[in-house]
């Protein structure tokens, strides 16, 4: 199955704002602790992503979604930039979600390729982001060049509300 990697307007998030929350509640549902709990509804997720809008109007949100050859978003990945002066080197890489369906195609792999050009091409150098510790994301992070420099226990709860520990990654962006 080969996605198409596509960025996302503001306009085109309200559009795909009921896809998105499909996809986020696919990552909960399977145990991922991407900021939401098990009991959160389809109308919750699609207003969350809706909040997005005004950062991805202003440009300090670039937003991606990886959809099939029929429209289904089957991943997507965010690229948040810094906008103070002293930090405009740096980014943050958000919300790499690939749904259950499109594991172990290299889609993931993809998003995040797709999200360190687009942080190049944008200037930045040192991108950041943090993951559920021991979690399949890590071993993705890791064979691609990130490395980590710290855990913090008991930082985020999973979707079962169960305490889990933090492990923050950074990838200097070379040539």
């Amino acid at each position: 199955m080969t996605a198409l990697i596509n960025p996302l307007t503001a306009d085109a998030l309200h559009t795909h704002a009921e896809a998105l929350a499909d996809l986020l509640l696919d990552a909960v549902a399977d145990g991922a602790s991407v900021g939401f709990l098990a009991d959160t509804g389809r109308d919750e997720a699609a207003a969350w992503w809706r909040t997005l809008h005004p950062s991805v109007a202003d440009g300090s949100r670039l937003l991606w979604a990886a959809s099939d050859a029929d429209g289904r978003v089957l991943g997507t990945v965010a690229l948040v930039r810094e906008v103070r002066a002293n930090g405009r080197h740096r980014a943050e890489v958000s919300k790499l979600l690939v749904h259950r369906d499109a594991r172990g195609a290299g889609l993931g792999r993809r998003l995040l390729t797709t999200v360190e050009q687009a942080a190049r091409d944008t200037g930045a150098t040192l991108l950041l982001l943090d993951t559920q510790t021991g979690s399949a994301a890590e071993h993705l992070y890791r064979s691609a060049g990130w490395t980590s420099f710290g855990t913090v226990p008991g930082h985020a709860a999973t979707p079962d509300g169960v305490l889990a520990d933090t492990t923050y990654y950074y990838k200097q962006l070379i040539g």
